[in-house]
């Protein structure tokens, strides 16, 4: 049996690291202050995987972004996952030669569907995760991209059906309602689409302790679940939640 997994996702934009809180970002500190304050070589052992998402609203430049990548992979040893901003096989190369395990595409799933099965071919598709944003409107379920900024007017199980046919490995399922709350993940929406997709599912957008990563895990089809909250887990609050989770027999690996 596969192991869940517990993720943790940096939010880079423009230079510095962000929360965020329904897509709206604030400012919380540059490489310097993340590396001083969160220590990646020591946290790592409470997490399975570690993605960089480059949520830069101007300008997502692709050169800078894989020098910061570079620099925060140095010494850790989990697999790191790296998105936005991703245009063309080139961009992904270049991530990949900076220390990404795989890539994460979200805007070009919609704009650019060569590019995911150009992707797997040359990586594989275990190097490639889709990351699916959305927002409940009027009921439904509905799938936003760039940054949350653009409404595709599809409902999410059709943008599923459609994606998961582009050659991804699994899914990031990203409630920007949720986004940053800590009221934890929108369980309702995933239990309407986790049982057609019939492929690895993560679960983001909500969780705010180790009670919500249970609840997500919990469910059908998840394969991990994903925080973005640097506050919430600064200190021990990340080992005790693992900890905790292995105490009560979810399937995690012990990191010795």
């Amino acid at each position: 049996m596969l192991r869940n997994r517990l993720i943790f996702s940096l939010i880079y934009n423009g230079g510095a690291f962000m929360q965020s809180r329904n897509f709206r970002l604030q400012r919380v500190g540059d490489i310097t202050w993340l590396e001083r304050n969160y220590k990646f070589q020591q946290i790592s052992f409470s997490l399975d995987e570690l993605i960089i998402l480059n949520a830069s609203r101007d300008d997502k430049n692709i050169v800078d972004f894989s020098q910061i990548v570079k620099r925060l992979v140095d010494g850790v040893f989990i697999p790191v996952a790296a998105g936005g901003g991703i245009r063309t096989l080139e961009d992904a190369d270049l991530l990949f030669r900076n220390g990404a395990d795989k890539v994460v595409l979200n805007t070009s799933l919609h704009t650019n569907p060569n590019l995911p099965r150009e992707i797997a071919e040359k990586y594989g598709n275990q190097s490639l995760v889709a990351s699916i944003d959305y927002k409940v409107l009027s009921g439904k379920a509905v799938v936003f991209i760039r940054d949350g900024s653009e409404n595709t007017n599809i409902e999410l199980l059709d943008y599923l059906n459609i994606v998961k046919e582009l050659g991804v490995g699994e899914i990031i399922i990203n409630s920007i309602d949720r986004d940053g709350t800590g009221f934890g993940y929108d369980l309702s929406t995933f239990k309407n689409v986790s049982n057609v997709v019939g492929m690895p599912l993560i679960l983001m957008g909500g969780a705010g302790n180790e009670m919500h990563f249970r609840e997500g895990l919990d469910q059908d089809n998840v394969s991990a679940v994903c925080t973005a909250n640097l506050f919430n887990f600064i200190g021990d609050g990340l080992p005790k939640a693992r900890q905790c989770m292995l105490d009560k027999g979810y399937n995690l690996a012990v990191w010795k």
